[in-house]
């Protein structure tokens, strides 16, 4: 097959599907890898595609590279963020050791978390605030606080997670994309979500459906790494067996 060819099919791919994987590319047009990604590096720098960890997303706005500040965020999707963080907050068992990144939906699960004898770390001050005031035990990690996002972020949180072990772990994501996982801004931040959901045992990913097919500067974990809990599953994401809808 020409390469004209390959890559008319890898858009037409991407305008059904709006995200293709390498894996595939190489299954739909048996080629291998390094042809698969041959091509998207050539049609991303056409233009035509956004290439992305692992993959490609289509080229239309999906690509976010600002990180908007808590008050920015707080209010948008408020109702569909609510009704994922009651469910979220409702898989917390007393025994469990649990991690609780920063962000607004995971903010909300505070509204639904009683008394429970669970454990709890964050990188979010705000978090640990609320936590601390319903009487949980809570633990801060220490490292960079970013004033935007209100989290403790950079290297010194990434160590001191590396020495715990969850038993469940909620986490924000500015965008997911089954090419590019999930996707955030910040380098520092991706680095403490990542360090934290390597150390979950059952890791689950909290967004309202606007999030998909949104990619953001980098990646924190493969789209395969958590459990998703959204208010809503788009068509293109009908067969994944890791969304639950709330």
């Amino acid at each position: 097959m020409l390469s004209e060819q390959r890559h008319e099919i890898i858009l037409k791919m991407l305008e059904e599907k709006r995200s293709v994987t390498v894996t595939e590319l190489t299954e739909h047009l048996g080629i291998s890898e390094s042809t698969a990604r041959r091509d998207i590096t050539i049609l991303d720098k056409a233009g035509k595609l956004v290439k992305v960890f692992g993959g490609a997303v289509i080229s239309d706005g999906a690509y976010q590279s600002v990180e908007p500040t808590v008050t920015q965020k707080v209010e948008i999707n408020r109702e569909e963020k609510k009704k994922i963080a009651e469910y979220a907050a409702s898989l917390i068992l007393p025994q469990d050791f649990v991690y609780l990144d920063a962000g607004t939906t995971t903010g909300y699960m505070l509204d639904f978390i009683g008394e429970t004898g669970a454990t709890f770390v964050t990188n979010a001050v705000a978090h640990a605030q609320r936590l601390a005031a319903k009487g949980a035990h809570v633990l801060l990690v220490g490292g960079t606080l970013k004033s935007s996002t209100e989290a403790v972020v950079g290297t010194m949180a990434a160590l001191i997670l590396k020495d715990y072990h969850f038993s469940k772990g909620f986490f924000g994501a500015n965008g997911v994309s089954k090419a590019a996982g999930f996707t955030t801004p910040d380098a520092n931040e991706a680095l403490v979500k990542r360090t934290a959901l390597e150390q979950c045992r059952k890791a689950y990913i909290l967004c309202d459906n606007s999030k998909f097919h949104i990619v953001s500067s980098v990646t924190f974990a493969p789209f395969s790494a958590g459990t998703i809990l959204t208010d809503a599953r788009p068509e293109e994401y009908a067969g994944a067996a890791n969304i639950v809808l709330c």
